[in-house]
């Protein structure tokens, strides 16, 4: 059968001061036209290259040393860059992993829209400006004439992955390459992008590489998958038969780790290979602290946010007051001891501006935020941390490499709570205390002299952790903070983070677009849209008998991969 996109035994090496590494060894895999391959694997696997390599991205340090790539007969591997950049963004164009960095940060997004559209001649200068418009609507984005003017720092991350795909589909490429294109974005906007993607693929004759951690997400979309792990490729086949009859190990590992609607912590039994034979602390050496679970530790009372808009598309624009955006309008909640409390919602609900405000990131607009029967509400940050109430609430971000300096080693970023927060000049002491630290997430002592660019997506997380602990929390606000792992990495942060609970005592608010994941860990749940609670209550109430049609909505938007609604090929 004549292949669309051909690999052909495709292998890269890196060179690194430590020798050379195999990044792909003998990879093999073809696309038609119209079909969604799926790429699945843990990072490292191979994935991200394999689709560097054909948009013509890879690393200066890696170089092809076997096989070839050919897009409908033209070698991509040996063509040179002029004719590259002809067939990037035009035939192949691809959604990366991260829109924040792919994205300019000091242009608007719908001006960086338009330059595509004019570069491969898909738009004139006088046109340009309404078709960026249409495709910010077509990904679903609220206002798109004003959200044409705004810059990646004033949208969320769910907003800035939109934009990333309106850029990626504007000039109806032949061949998309998505790479984790849904990874910030909640189910809903999820399901609606992931249609458009299939309907487009549909349409048009278009292939797509989808590279994702979502088994759900790849067993819904894709026709076919390939398994990589280590650079190889361990298993193709059709999504019926890999996720009823998976032969390999390794993809039956991959499976057992996936959270589904009927899972368990206990059920996630898959361990990344990175922790295997590593020591992990014992209860006894947490000092563990008794609470009454049920007396209530955090209060919130008729919150509301206001964001002022721009009047004019100058970022240097002075911002009208008297026009503004209620990201949270008048929402009340509590929060018990010992309890876990999900807030979910759509991207841009305003899940992330609530943490942001318990946390005196932002400050309120109107309304009271009381903490151990304090209000907080009118405290500056300054104010909040000298009063050691900063001690008392600490946040995971959902991004583990933008949230640590890059310029700290994994042991100072661990550190600087310590020596801030805790006021602790004793290097003997600190360096006791980030050991302990460091074995009570799982994270091997001797990866603490490593900085953020040599650590893998699980183990940044894991100093994440570490360093929101280090000062004894009596609240842990984790905002998306499995969204960007492997599924058995986020097997394992999640146990980590239901252990540290039960042994610290901790209180949780998860905020997750993913409704499983909530269903695991969170007792209690909160539902969020345009900045009110739509509903809240128990998980199982909530989750199994929604009230709501919008909370409807998003468990019906929930990507599965049960063996009974698969469809055989």
């Amino acid at each position: 059968m004549y292949s669309f996109l051909k690999i052909d035994n495709l292998s890269i090496d890196f060179k690194t001061r430590n020798g050379t590494v195999h990044g792909l060894k003998n990879a093999s895999m073809n696309i038609q036209k119209g079909e969604v391959l799926g790429v699945i694997g843990e990072s490292g696997s191979g994935k991200s290259i394999t689709a560097f390599t054909v948009m013509g991205l890879l690393d200066s340090a890696g170089s092809v040393t076997n096989g070839k790539i050919e897009f409908e007969g033209f070698t991509l591997t040996t063509a040179k860059e002029k004719d590259l950049k002809e067939i990037r963004g035009r035939e192949i164009s691809m959604i990366f992993q991260n829109p924040r960095a792919a994205l300019n940060p000091i242009r608007c997004v719908g001006k960086q829209i338009e330059d595509v559209l004019i570069c491969h001649h898909q738009a004139s200068p006088q046109n340009a400006k309404e078709k960026a418009i249409k495709m910010l609507e077509k990904v679903k984005i609220v206002n798109p004439q004003d959200r044409y003017w705004s810059y990646p720092f004033e949208l969320s991350g769910g907003m800035c992955q939109r934009v990333m795909i309106a850029i990626a589909i504007a000039c109806n490429p032949r061949l998309l390459i998505a790479d984790e294109p849904t990874t910030g974005l909640d189910v809903t906007t999820q399901k609606v992008i992931m249609d458009l993607i299939k309907e487009l693929a549909k349409e048009h004759h278009m292939a797509v590489m989808l590279i994702t951690h979502d088994l759900g997400m790849a067993a819904m979309y894709c026709d076919n998958i390939c398994v990589m792990q280590k650079g190889e490729i361990v298993e193709k086949n059709s999504v019926y038969e890999l996720f009823t009859k998976p032969k390999h190990p390794y993809t039956i590992k991959l499976i057992a780790a996936s959270p589904g609607p009927k899972s368990k912590l206990s059920d996630l039994t898959a361990i990344p290979e990175e922790m295997e034979g590593e020591k992990v602390v014992s209860k006894k050496q947490i000092h563990n602290e008794i609470t009454k679970k049920g007396e209530v530790i955090l209060e919130v009372l008729n919150l509301v946010k206001k964001f002022p808009l721009r009047d004019k598309s100058s970022f240097f624009a002075k911002k009208k007051e008297e026009n503004t955006f209620t990201a949270v309008n008048g929402i009340s909640f509590n929060l018990k001891k010992g309890e876990s409390l999900g807030l979910v919602g759509e991207s841009g609900c305003g899940k992330s501006t609530t943490s942001n405000m318990i946390t005196k990131l932002l400050d309120p607009t109107s309304g009271d935020i009381i903490l151990e029967n304090e209000n907080i509400t009118a405290y500056t940050s300054k104010q909040f941390a000298a009063m050691k109430q900063r001690n008392k609430i600490q946040m995971v971000f959902q991004d583990p490499t933008d949230s640590l300096n890059p310029r700290f080693n994994a042991f100072d970023c661990i550190a600087e709570p310590l020596r801030r927060l805790l006021k602790m000049r004793d290097r003997k002491k600190i360096k006791e205390k980030v050991e302990e630290l460091s074995l009570m997430v799982g994270l091997p002592i001797h990866l603490l002299s490593r900085f953020p660019h040599q650590l893998s997506g699980g183990q940044k997380a894991r100093v994440g952790i570490a360093r929101a602990i280090s000062v004894n929390p009596k609240i842990l606000i984790l905002d998306e903070p499995t969204s960007a792992l492997d599924v058995s990495v986020q097997a394992v942060v999640l146990q980590l983070l239901d252990r540290l609970k039960k042994e610290l005592g901790m209180s949780y608010i998860f905020v997750s677009h993913d409704l499983n994941v909530v269903k695991l860990l969170c007792e209690r749940v909160i539902v969020m849209n345009r900045g009110e609670i739509v509903e809240q209550g128990t998980v199982h109430d909530i989750l199994e008998n929604p009230q709501k049609d919008y909370t409807k909505k998003l468990i019906a938007s929930i990507p599965h991969f049960e063996p009974n609604k698969l469809k055989m090929a």
